[in-house]
């Protein structure tokens, strides 16, 4: 069986930066950060004080009011940015596919957190008969795919994958596949998160695993730095819409770019840490490069999972030079964390970072690692584009998400020609 071609026709984002794909490309693009004290939280009861939050979020204005009472955050968020790429990709003009052909793969690695968090503290003081009766359908994971595929009549297939902060790139990748094999000829996917609340920022800080750099927050996220002292928990969504080539180009789509090459790999090491030799991240680099029938060389720019974290960042530099070359064998690729910027989405961050590759491709900008002041001796000798985007022609990007639990994927995202 000759498996199709899959492309990318249409994009959305909600992001610390506010709503939309140009809101946070810009400001990628400008070096900014979208981290700040937290808002949505008592700070005073929490040691990390500091988050990517959307501020001055009112889901009345894109949702309707009666729905909004039903939602989690992180289901507002995957319909907006949906919407968005919905638009983006004028499926709404689109009315002569089998709308059992249209799938919808939005996932969250953590899904309704704040509704789980408001029913406990009304079961343990009303009892627990007072939840909410929507507490259920809020709080779910797959429930942001329903709510999708449910708005647009996309009755195709319809379904989630949670791996953590793998979670996003999993999810463009099984779609891929999906429609590389003819499941679907149009797949809406992507991530959607909303944990900035005392259970998510309490937990993961109390795992060790958060910045505490609250007093500076937009330096807080600084990948291979030697000062780096954890990541920065922020909230939002990522939305691609992939489609099969040949029926994009007949119905006149805009193509961003294609998706050529997916790996996926387990690190059986442990519940947190990395597999401190990247064998994992390795196989999933080398297991993507291979479906796309590219060579390390073929890629110019990596999207790195690069979160912020001790050990993180040095297994996966660790890991790209051994796949790809140092500065001193590959002079020519390009390697950022995004995360300095936007922080850590967990289940959307690896759907918004596709974006940002494929902007990368669109526009020839390589988007910065900010705050990278001391490069870590521990890390890779690669060009990690501190501080300022970059001009350069790309025409291959590869995109890394790593999740807790050892879970890894890679994606390579290539122009159209």
């Amino acid at each position: 069986m000759t498996k199709r071609r899959v492309v990318i026709t249409g994009l959305g984002a909600v992001s610390p930066f506010g709503i939309g794909v140009d809101k946070f490309w810009n400001s990628l693009k400008e070096g900014k950060s979208g981290i700040s004290t937290s808002e949505s939280i008592d700070i005073e009861k929490h040691v990390v004080k500091i988050s990517g939050e959307l501020k001055n979020f009112n889901p009345e204005d894109y949702i309707d009011p009666k729905e909004v009472r039903k939602m989690d955050r992180f289901i507002q968020f995957a319909l907006i940015a949906a919407d968005e790429a919905v638009k983006d990709a004028k499926l709404e003009e689109v009315h002569d596919v089998d709308p059992y052909k249209i799938g919808v793969m939005v996932s969250s690695a953590a899904g309704g957190f704040r509704t789980f968090e408001d029913n406990h503290v009304r079961i343990l003081e009303k009892g627990p008969n007072k939840c909410s009766p929507f507490t259920i359908p809020m709080m779910i994971v797959n429930m942001a795919s329903g709510r999708i595929s449910m708005k647009y009549g996309f009755k195709g297939v319809n379904k989630v994958v949670v791996s953590a902060c793998a979670t996003g790139t999993h999810t463009v990748g099984d779609a891929f596949r999906s429609i590389q094999y003819g499941d679907a000829d149009i797949i809406v996917a992507g991530g959607c998160e909303a944990t900035i609340c005392d259970v998510g920022i309490g937990a993961f800080s109390s795992a060790r695993t958060l910045s505490k750099r609250n007093d500076e927050p937009q330096k807080a996220s600084r990948p291979w730095d030697v000062e780096r002292d954890g990541f920065i928990m922020s909230e939002g969504a990522g939305v691609l819409i992939l489609e099969e080539y040949e029926h994009a180009k007949k119905r006149g789509a805009k193509i961003y770019a294609e998706i050529v090459g997916y790996g996926q790999t387990g690190d059986a090491y442990d519940v947190v840490a990395p597999d401190p030799e990247g064998q994992g991240a390795i196989h999933a680099m080398k297991f993507a490069l291979e479906d796309a029938n590219l060579k390390p060389t073929d890629v110019q720019y990596i999207n790195a999972h690069g979160t912020s974290t001790g050990l993180g960042d040095v297994a996966e530099s660790k890991a790209i030079a051994t796949v790809f070359g140092d500065k001193k064998q590959n002079p020519n690729l390009m390697v950022s964390s995004t995360k300095s910027m936007h922080g850590h989405l967990l289940g959307a961050t690896g759907a918004v970072e596709c974006i940002a590759c494929i902007k990368a491709i669109n526009e020839g900008i390589v988007p910065p690692t900010i705050n990278l002041d001391n490069q870590d001796e521990a890390v890779a000798d690669l060009d990690y584009v501190p501080h300022k985007a970059r001009k350069a022609e790309i025409h291959a990007a590869l995109s890394n998400s790593f999740g807790f639990g050892g879970q890894n994927a890679s994606l390579v995202i290539k122009e159209v020609k």
